[in-house]
């Protein structure tokens, strides 16, 4: 790779090294005549943290690997301030997330499509999930073995966990055993991106065996995009800052954003990409209208119930609970098994809150450990907890620029609540969980609510939303893919009216997928990367 004072030259320049650019730099990098450059803005992801499932614990709540953004006010969340970790570093958010593998219902993707989006139904996707995938149970057509990804189930399953799950089966749900396979709708075990009990994030199972292996591929942390470059009205590559230098890096051939449903559309309105009046707002000249850049964020609204107990297996803080910490930590030294082994998320559910619906509108995600305010506010004790959030949302937001400093976090409205169709459905939702978490089979004596908030009447639950209600960390389709004149990209992921851009994250997604976006964002890299194949071999219909 040429590399001058103050320009690199690559032939393909990706911008992000989270989840989408770590299957991209890893995918395009095989062909060993094509450099590519892939730069972060956080850190190498070679850490205990990160690999050690329950480091989640010290990340999320941090910013230690994480942006650690923050909303606008929510008026529907009684004007407060939601919270927004994202991954900062080499894996990106699956270097913080729950790890939990779940792809959504197929009716989503089918809805791309007639959408406008071709090629993106649940039969022409579903290949791409497999090809991922290394699952260790099971071997179907739903699912992949000898792809980069692995997926497991919990290495020390959680004995409370299966309470859980047992309390749901006892309201009806009915048992699931994979729920990303015919059917997701019932309670059952998650799977996880691990392998052997540590964290099996994007950047471990696509990048981290080929680093100083390919002399074709760079990788590049600490450099903070600043902005596009152009030629014309063609994107010829980045400016980004490395330390106290500014560098241009120029994609011979292809530029590609893979910087999240925040940055990425922030980006764009920087380099002068966006709706004319927004950027103007910001200070920004206007090089092309595109009024879709920033629209249309979509995040699945979550809502958790906690309850103070002293059962074996859940995880706390306390005198005892300290040596049990100890203990475990032994244990997952010598043998990387026991509760550091646990993404304390172990069970969960999909479930219809009416009967008339075509799939789950309702997610459940059951905790074996005490959690408040993303676990930035500590509880002594133990408990555990059921989450309740909305997969399908009506109330939609948007990103936009705080001002045409790059530096600067964007602002960020989610727009929670804003339809009250969300209130219900997670209110239908949060009843459900406090049905099963409330069950006699779970309690010694009367359950013991970790929250002072009345949660016996729909009013009182309402309230209870609207006072402890955020995101469940999926944020989506700031920049979705469609013909439309909102839309940001084409099916195959090229910005509208820009050659040489593409954009590959989750803010390309028309709507947010029925579950956790973790494997549709791998899903979606390794779709592009034919398409980017294509164009580089000179037949872009293809």
């Amino acid at each position: 790779m040429q590399f001058m004072s103050a320009e690199w030259l690559a032939d393909v320049v990706i911008v992000g090294g989270g989840s989408c650019g770590s299957v991209l730099a890893a995918r395009l990098s095989e062909d060993p005549s094509l450099e590519v450059c892939l730069l972060e803005a956080g850190a190498d992801d070679e850490h205990w943290y990160v690999d050690v499932p329950m480091g989640l614990a010290l990340t999320v709540p941090t910013k230690i690997f994480n942006w650690g953004f923050l909303t606008e006010p929510q008026p529907g969340l009684g004007g407060r301030r939601g919270y927004q970790p994202r991954g900062k570093g080499l894996g990106g958010s699956s270097s913080i997330n729950a790890q939990i593998y779940i792809r959504g219902h197929a009716s989503d993707y089918d809805h791309w499509a007639t959408l406008g989006n071709p090629g993106w139904s649940w039969n022409e996707v579903l290949p791409y999930f497999v090809k991922s995938e290394n699952n260790e149970r099971f071997v179907d057509a739903f699912h992949g073995q000898g792809g980069p990804l692995n997926v497991a189930h919990a290495r020390s399953p959680n004995p409370f966990a299966q309470r859980m799950i047992d309390a749901a089966l006892a309201q009806g749900l009915p048992p699931v055993e994979d729920f990303c396979g015919a059917h997701d709708e019932g309670v059952g075990w998650y799977q996880m991106t691990q392998e052997n009990g540590e964290r099996c994030n994007v950047a471990r199972a696509y990048l981290r065996r080929l680093k100083g292996k390919r002399t074709n591929l760079r990788i590049v942390t600490r450099a903070r995009a600043l902005g596009l470059s152009f030629d014309g009205s063609r994107a010829t590559g980045v400016q980004c800052l490395i330390g106290d230098q500014k560098i241009h890096v120029r994609g011979r051939r292809q530029v590609i954003l893979c910087a999240g449903a925040f940055q990425t559309p922030q980006l764009l309105m920087l380099s002068g990409i966006g709706a004319p009046d927004d950027l103007a707002a910001a200070g920004v000249k206007t090089r092309l209208a595109l009024p879709g850049v920033g629209r249309n964020l979509q995040d699945h609204l979550d809502c958790a119930l906690a309850y103070r107990s002293k059962a074996p297996g859940l995880i706390g803080i306390g005198r005892g609970l300290g040596l049990k910490g100890l203990q475990g930590a032994r244990e997952y030294r010598l043998r990387r098994s026991g509760m550091y082994s646990s993404n304390a998320n172990e069970a969960g559910a999909f479930v219809r809150t009416l009967p008339d619906l075509p799939a789950p509108d309702v997610q459940l995600v059951f905790a074996h450990a005490l959690s408040e305010n993303h676990g930035r506010t500590l509880r002594w004790g133990s408990g555990f907890a059921g989450h309740a959030c909305v997969l399908h949302p009506y109330s939609v937001g948007r990103v936009s620029l705080s001002s045409n400093d790059p530096l600067q976090a964007p602002k960020i409205d989610p727009a929670f609540l804003s339809d009250e169709r969300d209130l219900e459905t997670l209110l239908r939702g949060v009843k459900l969980v406090k049905r099963v978490l409330e069950s006699k089979t779970l309690h010694d004596g009367p359950p013991k609510p970790l929250l002072e908030d009345p949660i016996d009447s729909d009013d009182d639950l309402r309230a209870f939303i609207r006072n402890h209600a955020d995101t469940l960390y999926h944020p989506v389709g700031t920049c979705r893919m469609g013909e439309d004149p909102m839309a940001v990209v084409d099916a195959k992921l090229r910005v509208h009216g820009v050659p040489g851009l593409r954009i590959v994250d989750c803010s390309v997604m028309p709507t947010v997928p029925g579950g956790n976006t973790n494997a549709p964002a791998v899903m979606i890299a390794e779709r592009a990367v034919e398409f980017i194949q294509n164009d580089l071999q000179g037949d872009e219909s293809r």
